[in-house]
Protein backbone atom coordinates (compact mmCIF):
# COMPACT_ATOMS: atom_id res chain seq x y z
CA UNK A 1 0.00 0.00 0.00
CA UNK A 2 1.12 3.59 -0.94
CA UNK A 3 2.45 5.57 2.42
CA UNK A 4 1.46 8.92 0.50
CA UNK A 5 -2.15 8.99 -1.73
CA UNK A 6 -1.52 11.84 -4.04
CA UNK A 7 -3.74 13.05 -6.51
CA UNK A 8 -2.37 15.68 -8.70
CA UNK A 9 -5.35 18.13 -10.75
CA UNK A 10 -4.76 20.83 -12.85
CA UNK A 11 -7.44 23.77 -12.01
CA UNK A 12 -7.99 27.37 -12.61
CA UNK A 13 -4.37 28.11 -13.44
CA UNK A 14 -2.69 25.97 -10.50
CA UNK A 15 -2.03 22.43 -9.63
CA UNK A 16 -3.93 20.88 -6.71
CA UNK A 17 -2.34 17.98 -4.81
CA UNK A 18 -4.68 16.33 -2.84
CA UNK A 19 -3.26 13.62 -0.14
CA UNK A 20 -5.61 12.07 1.76
CA UNK A 21 -5.06 9.87 5.27
CA UNK A 22 -6.23 9.38 8.16
CA UNK A 23 -3.34 9.76 10.20
CA UNK A 24 -4.21 13.78 10.67
CA UNK A 25 -7.30 15.22 13.01
CA UNK A 26 -6.56 18.30 11.60
CA UNK A 27 -6.84 19.35 7.66
CA UNK A 28 -3.69 21.09 6.20
CA UNK A 29 -3.79 23.75 3.38
CA UNK A 30 -0.34 24.40 1.79
CA UNK A 31 -0.35 27.44 -1.01
CA UNK A 32 3.30 27.71 -2.72
CA UNK A 33 4.12 30.19 -5.26
CA UNK A 34 7.19 29.88 -7.10
CA UNK A 35 9.33 31.81 -9.29
CA UNK A 36 13.05 31.93 -10.36
CA UNK A 37 15.38 33.81 -8.04
CA UNK A 38 16.36 37.13 -9.96
CA UNK A 39 18.00 40.28 -8.40
CA UNK A 40 14.74 42.71 -9.52
CA UNK A 41 12.29 40.69 -8.26
CA UNK A 42 14.04 39.01 -4.68
CA UNK A 43 12.91 41.79 -2.54
CA UNK A 44 9.35 42.09 -3.80
CA UNK A 45 8.40 38.96 -2.81
CA UNK A 46 10.07 39.10 0.27
CA UNK A 47 7.54 41.36 1.33
CA UNK A 48 4.26 40.27 -0.70
CA UNK A 49 3.04 37.67 1.25
CA UNK A 50 3.22 39.39 4.84
CA UNK A 51 1.37 42.17 2.94
CA UNK A 52 -1.12 39.97 1.72
CA UNK A 53 -1.81 38.17 4.57
CA UNK A 54 -2.66 41.92 6.62
CA UNK A 55 -6.16 41.46 5.40
CA UNK A 56 -8.75 40.83 2.64
CA UNK A 57 -11.56 42.70 0.72
CA UNK A 58 -13.89 40.57 3.28
CA UNK A 59 -11.31 40.98 6.26
CA UNK A 60 -9.85 44.27 5.95
CA UNK A 61 -7.66 44.53 9.11
CA UNK A 62 -5.22 42.20 10.58
CA UNK A 63 -7.76 41.65 13.76
CA UNK A 64 -10.79 40.85 11.37
CA UNK A 65 -8.86 38.69 9.58
CA UNK A 66 -7.52 37.14 13.23
CA UNK A 67 -11.13 36.89 14.72
CA UNK A 68 -12.66 34.79 11.80
CA UNK A 69 -9.38 32.59 11.77
CA UNK A 70 -10.32 32.14 15.54
CA UNK A 71 -13.70 31.84 14.84
CA UNK A 72 -13.00 28.39 12.48
CA UNK A 73 -11.99 26.48 15.78
CA UNK A 74 -8.76 28.30 15.87
CA UNK A 75 -7.45 27.75 12.56
CA UNK A 76 -3.88 29.07 12.25
CA UNK A 77 -1.92 30.99 9.02
CA UNK A 78 1.17 31.42 8.54
CA UNK A 79 3.57 32.58 5.85
CA UNK A 80 7.14 31.92 5.22
CA UNK A 81 10.01 31.93 2.26
CA UNK A 82 12.33 29.56 0.70
CA UNK A 83 15.33 29.02 -1.71
CA UNK A 84 15.32 25.47 -3.44
CA UNK A 85 18.27 25.97 -6.10
CA UNK A 86 17.63 28.86 -7.93
CA UNK A 87 13.83 29.43 -7.28
CA UNK A 88 12.51 31.18 -4.94
CA UNK A 89 8.92 30.05 -3.06
CA UNK A 90 6.74 31.61 -1.03
CA UNK A 91 4.31 29.53 1.27
CA UNK A 92 1.11 29.84 3.16
CA UNK A 93 0.17 27.45 5.66
CA UNK A 94 -3.46 26.62 6.97
CA UNK A 95 -4.49 24.48 9.63
CA UNK A 96 -7.81 23.93 10.30
CA UNK A 97 -9.70 21.54 12.54
CA UNK A 98 -11.44 18.46 10.64
CA UNK A 99 -15.49 18.87 10.46
CA UNK A 100 -15.45 15.33 10.56
CA UNK A 101 -14.03 15.18 14.45
CA UNK A 102 -16.63 17.90 15.45
CA UNK A 103 -20.37 17.59 16.36
CA UNK A 104 -20.68 21.09 14.95
CA UNK A 105 -21.21 20.69 11.57
CA UNK A 106 -19.47 24.26 9.98
CA UNK A 107 -17.77 23.56 6.75
CA UNK A 108 -14.41 24.76 8.02
CA UNK A 109 -12.35 22.57 5.14
CA UNK A 110 -14.41 24.89 2.62
CA UNK A 111 -14.12 27.93 4.74
CA UNK A 112 -10.19 27.75 4.86
CA UNK A 113 -10.15 27.03 1.09
CA UNK A 114 -12.22 30.34 0.25
CA UNK A 115 -10.76 32.41 2.79
CA UNK A 116 -6.99 31.55 1.33
CA UNK A 117 -8.32 32.41 -1.94
CA UNK A 118 -9.44 35.83 -0.84
CA UNK A 119 -5.99 36.52 0.90
CA UNK A 120 -4.24 35.21 -2.43
CA UNK A 121 -6.76 36.52 -5.24
CA UNK A 122 -8.51 39.46 -3.34
CA UNK A 123 -6.45 41.83 -1.04
CA UNK A 124 -7.00 44.61 0.60
CA UNK A 125 -6.56 47.65 -1.81
CA UNK A 126 -6.51 51.24 -1.43
CA UNK A 127 -7.48 52.29 -5.42
CA UNK A 128 -4.75 49.90 -7.62
CA UNK A 129 -2.36 49.88 -5.38
CA UNK A 130 -2.17 47.87 -1.63
CA UNK A 131 -2.78 49.64 1.70
CA UNK A 132 0.23 52.56 2.09
CA UNK A 133 0.11 52.30 6.00
CA UNK A 134 0.76 48.27 5.95
CA UNK A 135 3.41 48.30 3.11
CA UNK A 136 5.27 51.02 5.53
CA UNK A 137 4.42 48.97 8.05
CA UNK A 138 5.91 45.94 6.76
CA UNK A 139 8.91 47.29 4.55
CA UNK A 140 10.18 48.15 8.35
CA UNK A 141 10.23 44.59 9.99
CA UNK A 142 11.39 43.30 6.25
CA UNK A 143 14.76 44.99 7.00
CA UNK A 144 14.42 43.99 10.67
CA UNK A 145 14.43 40.14 9.51
CA UNK A 146 17.11 40.73 6.63
CA UNK A 147 19.27 42.63 9.67
CA UNK A 148 18.46 40.08 11.86
CA UNK A 149 20.95 37.20 9.47
CA UNK A 150 23.54 40.22 10.30
CA UNK A 151 23.09 39.88 14.04
CA UNK A 152 23.27 36.04 14.08
CA UNK A 153 27.08 34.80 13.30
CA UNK A 154 25.67 31.20 13.00
CA UNK A 155 23.62 32.65 9.90
CA UNK A 156 25.77 35.22 8.73
CA UNK A 157 28.59 33.03 8.26
CA UNK A 158 26.46 30.48 6.14
CA UNK A 159 24.93 33.53 4.03
CA UNK A 160 28.68 34.89 3.20
CA UNK A 161 29.75 31.34 2.23
CA UNK A 162 26.81 31.43 -0.45
CA UNK A 163 27.26 34.96 -1.68
CA UNK A 164 31.37 33.73 -1.94
CA UNK A 165 30.73 30.71 -3.61
CA UNK A 166 27.78 31.51 -5.96
CA UNK A 167 29.15 34.63 -6.84
CA UNK A 168 27.52 35.82 -10.25
CA UNK A 169 24.87 33.46 -9.64
CA UNK A 170 21.28 33.87 -8.15
CA UNK A 171 21.63 31.40 -5.35
CA UNK A 172 23.68 34.09 -3.97
CA UNK A 173 20.61 36.03 -3.64
CA UNK A 174 19.31 36.26 0.02
CA UNK A 175 15.98 34.65 0.59
CA UNK A 176 14.83 37.38 2.52
CA UNK A 177 15.97 39.95 -0.28
CA UNK A 178 18.58 43.09 -0.31
CA UNK A 179 17.74 45.93 2.31
CA UNK A 180 19.17 48.54 -0.08
CA UNK A 181 16.41 47.68 -2.52
CA UNK A 182 13.59 47.41 0.34
CA UNK A 183 12.87 51.68 0.56
CA UNK A 184 12.20 52.16 -3.31
CA UNK A 185 9.40 49.39 -3.37
CA UNK A 186 5.70 51.43 -2.81
CA UNK A 187 2.35 50.30 -2.71
CA UNK A 188 1.81 50.84 -6.37
CA UNK A 189 4.88 48.72 -7.22
CA UNK A 190 4.22 45.83 -5.20
CA UNK A 191 0.74 45.67 -6.77
CA UNK A 192 2.20 45.42 -9.97
CA UNK A 193 5.01 42.75 -9.13
CA UNK A 194 1.89 41.05 -7.54
CA UNK A 195 -0.26 41.19 -11.03
CA UNK A 196 2.57 39.87 -12.43
CA UNK A 197 3.57 36.92 -10.27
CA UNK A 198 -0.07 35.40 -10.40
CA UNK A 199 -0.22 35.70 -13.86
CA UNK A 200 3.74 33.86 -13.94
CA UNK A 201 4.32 31.40 -10.64
CA UNK A 202 3.54 27.99 -10.60
CA UNK A 203 1.10 27.46 -8.23
CA UNK A 204 0.52 24.50 -6.39
CA UNK A 205 -1.69 24.33 -3.64
CA UNK A 206 -1.52 21.10 -1.51
CA UNK A 207 -4.99 19.85 0.86
CA UNK A 208 -3.90 16.98 3.43
CA UNK A 209 -5.64 15.47 5.88
CA UNK A 210 -9.24 12.75 6.33
CA UNK A 211 -10.38 14.38 2.93
CA UNK A 212 -13.02 13.57 0.15
CA UNK A 213 -10.21 14.51 -2.78
CA UNK A 214 -13.22 15.59 -5.15
CA UNK A 215 -15.00 17.60 -2.43
CA UNK A 216 -11.71 19.16 -2.52
CA UNK A 217 -11.65 19.72 -6.30
CA UNK A 218 -15.22 21.68 -5.98
CA UNK A 219 -13.84 23.98 -3.68
CA UNK A 220 -11.01 24.52 -5.59
CA UNK A 221 -12.69 24.95 -8.41
CA UNK A 222 -15.11 27.40 -7.38
CA UNK A 223 -12.82 29.66 -5.11
CA UNK A 224 -9.80 29.74 -7.35
CA UNK A 225 -9.91 31.30 -10.35
CA UNK A 226 -6.30 32.74 -11.82
CA UNK A 227 -5.79 33.79 -15.22
CA UNK A 228 -1.60 32.32 -16.44
CA UNK A 229 -0.20 33.63 -19.11
CA UNK A 230 0.62 31.10 -22.09
CA UNK A 231 4.78 30.94 -20.84
CA UNK A 232 3.81 30.91 -17.15
CA UNK A 233 7.42 29.59 -15.16
CA UNK A 234 8.60 26.07 -13.91
CA UNK A 235 11.33 25.14 -11.61
CA UNK A 236 14.39 26.33 -12.84
CA UNK A 237 15.62 23.18 -13.02
CA UNK A 238 19.74 22.52 -12.54
CA UNK A 239 19.92 21.55 -16.18
CA UNK A 240 18.71 24.45 -16.68
CA UNK A 241 20.29 26.64 -14.55
CA UNK A 242 24.05 28.50 -15.44
CA UNK A 243 26.53 25.83 -14.14
CA UNK A 244 29.45 27.38 -12.08
CA UNK A 245 32.66 27.50 -14.09
CA UNK A 246 35.20 24.86 -13.50
CA UNK A 247 35.63 25.03 -9.35
CA UNK A 248 38.55 27.09 -8.11
CA UNK A 249 39.10 26.88 -4.86
CA UNK A 250 39.47 30.03 -2.77
CA UNK A 251 39.88 31.27 1.00
CA UNK A 252 38.05 33.96 2.32
CA UNK A 253 38.76 35.44 6.04
CA UNK A 254 36.89 38.41 7.65
CA UNK A 255 37.21 40.03 10.49
CA UNK A 256 34.34 40.72 13.07
CA UNK A 257 33.90 41.70 16.94
CA UNK A 258 33.08 37.87 17.46
CA UNK A 259 34.12 35.38 20.47
CA UNK A 260 34.10 32.36 18.65
CA UNK A 261 35.26 31.71 14.94
CA UNK A 262 32.64 30.15 12.62
CA UNK A 263 34.60 28.15 9.62
CA UNK A 264 32.10 27.78 6.96
CA UNK A 265 33.33 25.21 3.91
CA UNK A 266 31.54 24.98 0.68
CA UNK A 267 31.55 21.57 -1.47
CA UNK A 268 30.11 21.34 -5.62
CA UNK A 269 28.63 17.99 -5.53
CA UNK A 270 27.60 17.91 -9.36
CA UNK A 271 24.38 16.08 -8.30
CA UNK A 272 20.69 17.59 -7.69
CA UNK A 273 17.63 16.03 -6.30
CA UNK A 274 16.54 15.02 -9.79
CA UNK A 275 20.01 12.63 -10.77
CA UNK A 276 19.50 8.88 -10.08
CA UNK A 277 22.58 9.10 -7.74
CA UNK A 278 21.19 11.54 -5.61
CA UNK A 279 20.53 8.47 -2.88
CA UNK A 280 24.22 7.88 -2.87
CA UNK A 281 24.65 11.61 -2.03
CA UNK A 282 22.52 11.57 0.76
CA UNK A 283 24.40 8.17 2.12
CA UNK A 284 27.53 9.95 1.67
CA UNK A 285 26.66 13.10 3.63
CA UNK A 286 25.27 11.15 6.58
CA UNK A 287 28.92 9.31 6.79
CA UNK A 288 30.14 12.33 5.95
CA UNK A 289 28.75 15.15 8.53
CA UNK A 290 25.06 14.64 8.69
CA UNK A 291 24.41 12.96 11.94
CA UNK A 292 25.64 12.63 15.35
CA UNK A 293 27.70 9.41 14.11
CA UNK A 294 29.37 10.91 11.59
CA UNK A 295 33.16 11.20 10.29
CA UNK A 296 33.08 15.43 11.01
CA UNK A 297 31.44 15.10 14.46
CA UNK A 298 33.30 12.08 15.88
CA UNK A 299 37.03 13.55 14.11
CA UNK A 300 36.91 17.50 14.23
CA UNK A 301 34.42 17.79 17.63
CA UNK A 302 34.96 14.44 19.72
CA UNK A 303 38.45 13.38 19.08
CA UNK A 304 40.47 16.30 18.23
CA UNK A 305 37.72 18.40 20.54
CA UNK A 306 38.56 21.10 17.94
CA UNK A 307 34.76 22.20 17.26
CA UNK A 308 32.17 23.47 19.68
CA UNK A 309 29.84 22.18 16.29
CA UNK A 310 30.64 20.18 13.07
CA UNK A 311 28.20 18.82 10.74
CA UNK A 312 27.45 19.04 6.65
CA UNK A 313 23.93 19.56 4.83
CA UNK A 314 23.07 19.45 0.96
CA UNK A 315 20.90 21.74 -0.79
CA UNK A 316 19.14 19.22 -3.21
CA UNK A 317 18.63 21.45 -5.78
CA UNK A 318 21.51 23.54 -5.90
CA UNK A 319 23.88 20.51 -5.57
CA UNK A 320 25.86 22.01 -2.85
CA UNK A 321 27.62 20.50 0.62
CA UNK A 322 28.24 23.03 3.36
CA UNK A 323 30.37 21.84 6.22
CA UNK A 324 29.88 24.32 9.37
CA UNK A 325 31.86 24.58 12.53
CA UNK A 326 32.32 26.49 15.63
CA UNK A 327 35.90 26.63 16.72
CA UNK A 328 38.43 28.78 18.31
CA UNK A 329 40.44 31.60 15.97
CA UNK A 330 43.54 29.45 16.70
CA UNK A 331 42.23 25.83 15.43
CA UNK A 332 41.49 27.35 11.75
CA UNK A 333 44.78 25.66 10.13
CA UNK A 334 43.83 22.26 12.04
CA UNK A 335 40.40 22.25 11.67
CA UNK A 336 40.34 23.04 7.98
CA UNK A 337 42.88 20.27 7.36
CA UNK A 338 41.03 17.67 9.52
CA UNK A 339 38.07 18.21 7.67
CA UNK A 340 39.89 17.83 3.85
CA UNK A 341 40.94 15.00 5.17
CA UNK A 342 37.59 13.28 6.40
CA UNK A 343 36.63 14.70 2.78
CA UNK A 344 39.48 12.26 1.55
CA UNK A 345 38.90 9.16 3.34
CA UNK A 346 35.38 9.13 1.81
CA UNK A 347 36.60 9.75 -1.85
CA UNK A 348 38.88 6.87 -0.54
CA UNK A 349 35.92 4.81 0.69
CA UNK A 350 37.44 4.55 4.34
CA UNK A 351 34.59 3.97 5.94
CA UNK A 352 32.92 1.02 7.68
CA UNK A 353 30.22 -1.03 7.14
CA UNK A 354 28.55 -0.34 10.36
CA UNK A 355 28.71 3.41 9.66
CA UNK A 356 26.98 2.30 5.87
CA UNK A 357 24.14 0.36 7.52
CA UNK A 358 23.33 2.64 10.66
CA UNK A 359 23.37 6.04 8.17
CA UNK A 360 20.82 4.48 5.97
CA UNK A 361 18.99 2.84 8.78
CA UNK A 362 19.05 6.74 10.38
CA UNK A 363 17.93 8.54 7.16
CA UNK A 364 15.07 5.88 6.89
CA UNK A 365 13.77 6.84 10.06
CA UNK A 366 14.60 10.47 9.21
CA UNK A 367 12.10 10.03 6.47
CA UNK A 368 9.32 8.05 8.03
CA UNK A 369 9.12 10.64 10.84
CA UNK A 370 8.96 13.53 7.79
CA UNK A 371 6.19 12.49 6.93
CA UNK A 372 4.32 11.96 10.29
CA UNK A 373 3.63 15.68 9.86
CA UNK A 374 1.74 17.31 7.55
CA UNK A 375 4.07 20.16 6.55
CA UNK A 376 6.81 17.40 6.23
CA UNK A 377 4.64 15.05 3.81
CA UNK A 378 4.10 18.34 1.97
CA UNK A 379 8.08 19.52 2.06
CA UNK A 380 9.15 15.88 0.53
CA UNK A 381 6.32 15.71 -2.09
CA UNK A 382 7.15 19.00 -3.44
CA UNK A 383 10.99 18.50 -4.22
CA UNK A 384 9.16 16.58 -7.30
CA UNK A 385 7.79 19.66 -8.26
CA UNK A 386 10.89 21.80 -8.02
CA UNK A 387 12.68 19.08 -9.66
CA UNK A 388 10.17 18.44 -12.76
CA UNK A 389 10.26 14.55 -11.68
CA UNK A 390 7.91 11.97 -10.69
CA UNK A 391 9.41 10.19 -7.42
CA UNK A 392 7.47 8.54 -5.13
CA UNK A 393 7.73 8.42 -1.49
CA UNK A 394 8.52 4.59 -1.96
CA UNK A 395 10.67 4.72 -4.59
CA UNK A 396 12.81 7.59 -2.46
CA UNK A 397 12.85 4.52 1.00
CA UNK A 398 14.10 2.20 -1.89
CA UNK A 399 16.41 4.11 -3.34
CA UNK A 400 18.26 4.73 -0.12
CA UNK A 401 18.18 1.68 0.64
CA UNK A 402 20.13 0.37 -2.43
CA UNK A 403 22.48 2.67 -2.14
CA UNK A 404 25.99 0.53 -2.63
CA UNK A 405 29.55 1.44 -0.96
CA UNK A 406 30.65 1.31 -4.38
CA UNK A 407 27.55 4.56 -5.32
CA UNK A 408 28.76 6.21 -2.13
CA UNK A 409 32.97 6.03 -3.39
CA UNK A 410 31.75 7.53 -7.06
CA UNK A 411 29.80 9.82 -5.69
CA UNK A 412 32.23 11.05 -3.18
CA UNK A 413 34.85 11.38 -6.69
CA UNK A 414 32.21 13.83 -8.16
CA UNK A 415 32.47 16.60 -5.19
CA UNK A 416 34.74 19.62 -5.45
CA UNK A 417 36.04 21.83 -2.63
CA UNK A 418 35.07 25.45 -3.64
CA UNK A 419 35.14 28.08 -1.03
CA UNK A 420 36.72 27.69 2.28
CA UNK A 421 35.32 30.74 4.90
CA UNK A 422 36.20 31.63 8.38
CA UNK A 423 34.44 35.02 10.74
CA UNK A 424 37.39 35.37 13.22
CA UNK A 425 37.98 37.91 15.87
CA UNK A 426 39.00 41.32 15.03
CA UNK A 427 43.14 41.31 15.27
CA UNK A 428 42.98 37.92 15.75
CA UNK A 429 47.11 36.35 15.06
CA UNK A 430 46.44 33.07 14.45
Amino acid sequence: MSLINEQVDHINGLSLHTISTPKFKTNTIVLKLLAPLRKEDVTFRALLPYVLQRGTKSFPSSTSLRQYLDSLYGATLHVDLSKKGENHIITFRMEVANEKFLSDSTPLLEKAVKLLSEILLKPLTDHDAFNQEIVSQEKRTLKQRIQSVYDDKMRYSNLRLVQEMCKEEPYALHVNGEIEDVDAITATSLMDYYKKSLETDKIDLYVVGDIEQELVKKHVSQYFQITKQENSVSSAKQSDVDKASAVKEKEVIEEQDVKQGKLNIGFRTNVTYQDDNYYALQVFNGIFGGFSHSKLFINVREKASLAYYAASRVESHKGLLMVMSGIEFQNFDQAVTIIKEQMQAMKNGNFSEEEFLQTKAVIRNQLLETIDTAYGLVEIMYHNVISLIDRTFEEYLDGIENVTTDEVREVAAKIELDTVYFLKGKGDQS
